[in-house]
């Protein structure tokens, strides 16, 4: 069977809701780097997705809110934390772009552990957020598995809304969906969620060693791209092939 062509930036039906998220203050930051650097991160079955000949990282802190199991009401507490994940961007045979976690820091324990039991590489963290007017401030210190002490602090301005998107923008943030590797096993993890409501953005600090403590030790300098978003609401559908 050929590939199908890599075009694919629209949502895909998630399915049955296994989980309910609201993402918010999402701040996107990406370095382009050459797709042979994240080639072999990715898992089997997977490639980089390229814009422009390049892929991307990016380094991603937010607030989650009310996570809901099965249709249940968002758990105020235990499903409400802070975030900041490294992810790469790949896409399959099949056309369906998605991203990949190289790590997903999180200042509460207990959806670690159960994160963990899934597969996903989540990491308990001391994190604080503050937001004052159009300035945003994360910091984080990991706190288990390790290395213990990695994060560091990033803030940024937020800009003008986006009226219109370009093809980077929407390259970088239209993402329904993961890759990740289960029992030896590649699948694709799909999500549905609004077109996200994009800003510029201006980062004033990055003092981070997340992206060398994720496997990405040459990647960092001045971003290629910065962004903010006030967030989406999400459902993630069950696991495939």
């Amino acid at each position: 069977m050929q590939p199908e062509p890599v075009t694919d930036t629209a949502p895909r039906a998630a399915g049955r809701a296994l989980f309910t998220q609201g993402w918010r203050d999402v701040a996107f930051v990406h370095w382009a780097v050459d797709p042979a650097v994240v080639a072999p991160l990715l898992p089997p079955g997977t490639r980089p997705d390229v814009h422009a000949g390049s892929s991307w990282v990016g380094l991603v802190p937010f607030r989650m809110r009310r996570i809901g199991v099965l249709g249940s009401p968002g758990l105020p507490w235990v499903g409400s934390f802070l975030e900041t994940n490294v992810r790469l961007y790949s896409v399959d045979d099949r056309g369906r772009r998605g991203v990949v976690f190289r790590s997903l820091d999180a200042d509460r324990l207990l959806p670690v552990l159960v994160a963990r039991a899934a597969g996903l590489p989540y990491l308990w963290s001391r994190m604080r957020f503050a937001r004052e007017g159009d300035r945003l401030t994360c910091s984080s210190r990991r706190r288990w598995p390790g290395p213990r002490g990695a994060g560091g602090r990033i803030e940024l301005r937020v800009g003008e809304r986006l009226t219109d998107p370009g093809p980077l923008e929407r390259f970088l943030t239209g993402r329904w969906g993961l890759h990740q590797t289960v029992l030896g096993r590649t699948r694709y993890w799909p999500n549905e969620h609004p077109a996200w409501p994009l800003h510029r953005a201006e980062l004033l600090a990055c003092d981070v060693d997340l992206l060398a403590a994720a496997g990405l030790p040459g990647v960092g300098g001045p971003p290629d791209s910065v962004l903010f978003s006030p967030g989406v609401d999400v459902r993630f559908g069950p696991r495939v092939r």
